[in-house]
């Protein structure tokens, strides 16, 4: 059996990434902050079949959480396949101005879309080394392009709201970093951009979450001979 947990994965695209991998066979563990939710999430999807589906309280700003949320994972097996690193938080106002941004705007978009990636990743590592081809996925954005953020000819070049796409640009970095430093190892680590998806996330406008799912499960299911350290968007590789 293999192994998969999902932060962020009550709703919108971390649901459905659940509800694939449970197609796929996996076991999946539905990391949610809101435990409610995660149960209705989990309900739905044992409606629908998948048994084999956990929910676990899992606040990616919490040290605490984040351990518990561990110690949950290994009560049930003692490795860890796949992690897809979806949770995140939107910026509050969309025509924020670099010179004038207040620094605690920008620590609250960090704590859940960077330091939770990262804080959620170094506590699982341990299990993900014990599994034979363990992913990891961060899921990412075009926003945090810092090559297409300096291109006028981008058709998105005037969207920068910018605690968001910097916060996405350090998870980009921050990839590149582990994949590196797991680079002779069985590990995949990539940042994947599942595009405009319709959520909460942005008004229900773009494609849907199924679409946006079917990208990033492609990268969970990479195999041996896969990529690494790739930032990747439907079209293919993005700039970083």
């Amino acid at each position: 059996m293999n192994y998969a947990l999902i932060t962020g994965a009550n709703k919108g695209i971390g649901y459905e990434v659940a509800h694939q991998l449970l197609q796929a066979g996996y076991f999946v563990f539905l990391g949610c902050r809101d435990v409610d939710s995660g149960q209705q999430a989990q309900h739905h999807l044992q409606e629908a079949g998948y048994d084999q589906v956990q929910v676990i309280t899992l606040d990616v700003t919490s040290d605490q959480s984040v351990q518990q949320a561990v110690a949950t994972v290994r009560q049930r097996t003692p490795h860890l396949d796949a992690l897809v690193n979806n949770a995140g938080i939107p910026s509050a106002d969309l025509t924020q101005h670099a010179s004038t941004i207040a620094l605690d705007d920008f620590r609250v978009l960090f704590e859940t879309n960077y330091f939770g990636v990262v804080r959620t990743t170094q506590a699982l590592l341990p299990l993900l080394r014990l599994a034979p081809q363990p992913r990891i996925v961060n899921v990412s954005s075009s926003l945090g392009s810092l090559t297409l953020q300096a291109d006028p000819s981008w058709e998105y070049y005037d969207i920068k709201p910018v605690t968001y796409c910097t916060s996405k640009a350090m998870v980009n970095a921050w990839t590149i970093f582990l994949a590196y430093e797991l680079r002779a190892t069985s590990f995949k680590v990539n940042a994947v951009n599942p595009g405009q998806t319709a959520t909460d996330f942005t008004g229900h406008a773009g494609h849907s979450p199924v679409h946006a799912a079917q990208l990033i499960v492609q990268y969970v299911l990479l195999p041996p001979d896969g990529p690494t350290g790739q930032f990747i968007s439907e079209d293919g590789v993005s700039p970083w």
